[in-house]
């Protein structure tokens, strides 16, 4: 908060960070509204007024919390490589979300009219991300479709190890990640190509039967389909690379 804040911003941010307080120290994510009052140091309708139910108070300290981590992604060097980047933010993407189980729920588990700001700023991120891949003749798909694409992957694995308690850096994230990219990212020495190792078809058929019978995460039944799909097609080693062609 800056010298120049208003004193109703100050009593908002105040507000925000004692209730980021209680939802990180609380096992289940839950706390009341008279606590964070208590915390803070304002009356109920202060809090309701800045942010007119828990709901909102909820919103409001997921995005906060967010906004914070992307400033501090977008923040980090380049590698120099657009792909090497790509995994990295992955992997930041999943670390952020198994460490804060209770605030990332409330960003992509709870249904919400519209994307809050930050899940947009994150999604321009990616494009943007997606974009640097395509200069580099890397990318398979149009941008935006990689982008969903991505973005449902990576979002339903982190739910999924959120939901079942699992370290972000569970084989499984890896998994997902190495065969999203291989499904999103060409080779660098054959654009375009679709060429399946056959470390990777191993990888890819290992995932597919992980997978539960229903959608994955929050993720649509279309978009099962078409992750399924994806499996498929990578679960068969190509003959460029050594596949058996029986």
């Amino acid at each position: 908060m800056t010298k120049e804040a208003s004193p109703a911003q100050r009593t908002r941010a105040l507000i925000i960070d004692a209730a980021a307080d209680l939802l990180a120290a609380s096992a289940s994510g839950e706390f009341s509204t008279r606590e964070v009052c208590d915390a803070a140091g304002v009356s109920a309708p202060t809090l309701y007024h800045h942010f007119g139910d828990k709901d909102g108070l909820l919103r409001e300290v997921a995005a906060d919390r967010f906004s914070r981590y992307l400033t501090g992604k977008q923040a980090l060097e380049t590698t120099g490589d657009p792909v090497e980047d790509f995994l990295r933010g992955w992997d930041m993407h999943v670390e952020f979300g198994v460490t804060n189980p209770a605030l990332y729920t409330i960003m992509y588990g709870r249904p919400m009219d519209g994307r809050t700001v930050p899940a947009d700023h994150a999604h321009a991120v990616l494009v943007t991300m997606m974009r640097d891949l395509e200069r580099a003749g890397r990318l398979r798909m149009p941008t935006e479709m990689a982008a969903d694409m991505v973005a449902s992957a990576a979002v339903g694995v982190t739910l999924h190890l959120i939901r079942n308690r699992v370290a972000a850096d569970d084989h499984l994230s890896a998994l997902v990640r190495d065969v999203v990219t291989a499904a999103v990212i060409s080779s660098p020495t054959v654009p375009g190509a679709h060429s399946v190792t056959p470390q990777l078809a191993r990888a890819a058929a290992r995932l597919e039967a992980e997978m539960p019978h229903g959608p994955v995460g929050t993720l649509r039944a279309s978009e099962t389909t078409l992750l399924r799909e994806w499996l498929a097609q990578l679960s068969v080693p190509s003959l460029a690379a050594g596949g058996d062609p029986s």
